[in-house]
């Protein structure tokens, strides 16, 4: 019988490495988490192995400490060694799996438990599990059904492949870890998930990075003028996120008031802003295209992704973090900019409608929704007494959500399965 204590974990993120910045194609909240818990975990004397597929053959293979003492990371050699689309990682998951076994086998790691992120890693953790005959907990971050649901194009559904994998993971994992309630009544209705086995256990956000900043310093540090009212939107660039609806929502803005084009700063992190014009993705293309349409060029400045330690200057500088989304499993960003104290005007969508409170931290609107966006909008920018007031009760309600937090359940979590 296992006495529960927990040494060393198998941490599983096949796709996307914890090391990347945030806001490129396939980085986002999932990376900010696997990174997090990871460091968290390790804090307390638990040797965390990051697998990850290795996409740069430049990049070191093994980064020991690379997550704090004890926090390792290890690019695993899966398909080309260059950034691949995730669905085509599939086809090289076995290579993967032998990959993870040989290290395990070489250094002589014997792990306690599996923590899966996403449903390419499910597919892996059962492999491990079966080879090591440790227990497996598996986070999809997102669902496939849920995303198919708010698809408004072909190319934006999810294969059948996705799917049936994802109900399979659900019934091979010992536990499932869900970021809200709403998602893991989701997985019950969707996927037909046994609810005995899903754990809601929301996501942490840095405290120690992300707390308020003096608003004139942010923006002297980002080069703004200190009367400029900054817009900002932090995240992938894809359809799933909305920022068509922003932009036609700042030409609206724009339209009532006239005089705002010289005092407003829509700020867009995510993807590449070096790319030339002939070489954007079709989203990025397709957002280029609408800004041009809708007359705001010059209001709208794609910055790029950005190092997670330089968010919090653009939260704090921002009067508004806008989350118009039409599926977000959690938002972990919603989280970020709430520790910073900065109100968030989001969707009524999926986890926003637990991190963002209306009317307490911040305002929701119905999605794909521009006019209602424009409104609250200008009701913030207009305001400063109700952004102030929101920003101080975001920041007070983002306390309850370090990773301190996230890593004591997390860690009951685990100690659960060993003792098993």
């Amino acid at each position: 019988m296992h006495d529960g204590r927990i040494s060393q974990v198998c941490m599983l993120s096949v796709h996307t490495c914890p090391r990347a910045m945030l806001g490129g194609k396939d980085t986002g909240g999932m990376n900010v988490y696997v990174r997090e818990l990871s460091r968290e975990l390790a804090r307390r004397g638990i040797t965390v192995d990051v697998f990850t597929r290795s996409q740069n053959p430049d990049a070191p293979r093994v980064c020991i400490d690379d997550l704090g003492p004890g926090g390792n990371v290890f690019h695993v050699l899966a398909g080309p060694e260059e950034p691949y689309p995730k669905n085509l990682v599939y086809d090289h998951l076995p290579e993967f799996v032998e990959g993870a076994k040989r290290y395990a086998a070489e250094s002589g790691r014997r792990y306690d438990v599996i923590h899966s992120h996403y449903w390419l890693s499910g597919l892996v953790a059962q492999e491990l599990r079966a080879a090591w005959g440790v227990p497996f907990v598996h986070m999809f971050h997102t669902l496939g059904k849920l995303k198919d649901m708010v698809a408004q194009r072909p190319e934006e559904r999810e294969s059948e492949r996705r799917i049936t994998s994802e109900r399979e993971i659900m019934c091979a994992a010992d536990r499932l870890v869900a970021a809200s309630p709403l998602e893991k009544a989701q997985m019950a209705s969707l996927y037909g998930a046994d609810p005995c086995k899903v754990e809601v256990i929301p996501p942490g956000v840095d405290l120690e990075l992300f707390y308020p900043r003096q608003s004139v310093e942010a923006k002297a540090h980002l080069g703004l003028c200190p009367e400029q009212h900054v817009v900002l939107f932090v995240g992938r660039i894809e359809a799933l996120k909305g920022i068509d609806t922003l932009l036609r929502a700042m030409a609206m803005v724009t339209q009532q008031f006239p005089p705002w084009r010289e005092e407003l700063c829509v700020a867009i992190i995510g993807g590449d802003a070096d790319v030339p014009p002939g070489a954007l993705d079709a989203e990025m293309a397709r957002l280029h295209r609408l800004r041009a349409e809708l007359g705001i060029e010059d209001l709208v400045t794609f910055l790029g992704a950005r190092a997670q330690d330089a968010l919090p200057d653009y939260y704090s500088a921002a009067d508004v973090v806008v989350m118009p989304s039409h599926y977000e499993s959690f938002g972990m960003v919603a989280l970020e900019a709430m520790a910073c104290g900065t109100p968030v005007v989001a969707s009524r969508v999926g986890g926003l409608t637990y991190t963002v409170l209306h009317g307490v931290t911040g305002l929701h609107v119905p999605e794909r929704n521009p006019e209602a966006l424009a409104q609250e909008i200008i009701r913030l920018i207009q305001d400063p007494e109700l952004r102030e007031r929101l920003g101080r009760q975001a920041q007070r309600v983002a306390q309850c959500y370090g990773w301190q937090s996230t890593g004591d359940r997390i860690v009951d979590l685990y100690s659960s399965l060993a003792k098993a």
